[in-house]
């Protein structure tokens, strides 16, 4: 397993695929190697959950319920009450469009890449990096479901086995930080990417496929596939 950061300068007019030999790998397939999957996040399913707009959204509306009824108890002039809820809500949709707009650059210059052998993470905004997950170090693979059509996938590390938590961030399980557990978030259902990475753990192991939990917090043994 290995981390390969990657300094090239790029054009702002020239893709960034035009610097890779394949898109988002750093070489080459070698030969015996193939290709089974690629595909990046869906923007916003990717954004709301990584970035967790939903909490943030929850936190400043509290907050200006609290502020609402703190300043009708003490008696304030509906005027005062009405700025003040005014500048907490400017700069709770600050806060919130700012993790967006990091949520929708990481998912759109994310590439997830699925071989006969591996996961690769080409990840990161301003300096991207490719992130080698041999199979063999994969203990085991997990899926949730989400209702936006979207699902994440998560990857169990073997120890002693361990990935930067943040060379991964936002692509890993956020509460993992001393067990880092990489994530393919917010790919579209109809991908099949869950089938197709657990069919080829299953192939790497020699292991027959089996259904496997639609909970990322249960993981199924290493090579599980997803239930049709």
């Amino acid at each position: 397993m290995s981390q390969e950061p990657r300094h090239h300068h790029l054009s702002p007019d020239i893709p960034e695929h035009d610097y890779e030999a394949v898109p988002g790998l750093p070489e080459r397939l070698p030969e015996g190697e193939t290709l089974l999957w690629q595909g990046r996040p869906e923007w916003r399913g990717f954004a709301s959950r990584a970035m967790g707009l939903k909490g943030f959204a929850a936190y400043f509306l509290g907050l200006l319920a609290v502020q609402l009824a703190w300043g009708i108890a003490a008696g304030h002039p509906l005027s005062g009450i009405v700025f003040g809820m005014s500048v907490l809500f400017v700069m709770g949709a600050v806060v919130i469009g700012l993790l967006a707009l990091v949520g929708w650059l990481s998912a759109r210059s994310a590439l997830y890449t699925v071989t006969s052998k591996r996961v690769v993470l080409r990840v990161g905004i301003a300096l991207p990096m490719t992130i080698n997950i041999p199979f063999a170090v994969v203990d085991s693979l997990a899926r949730r479901e989400h209702a936006d059509g979207t699902e994440d996938l998560v990857l169990k590390i073997m120890r002693p086995h361990r990935l930067s938590w943040v060379a991964l961030w936002p692509h890993c399980r956020v509460p993992k930080l001393f067990s880092p557990e990489p994530m393919l978030r917010a790919i579209p259902v109809q991908a099949s990417a869950a089938q197709v990475l657990a069919r080829a753990l299953a192939a790497h192991a020699g292991a027959a496929v089996q259904p496997i939990a639609n909970n990322a917090g249960t993981t199924a043994s290493h090579g599980a596939a997803v239930a049709a």
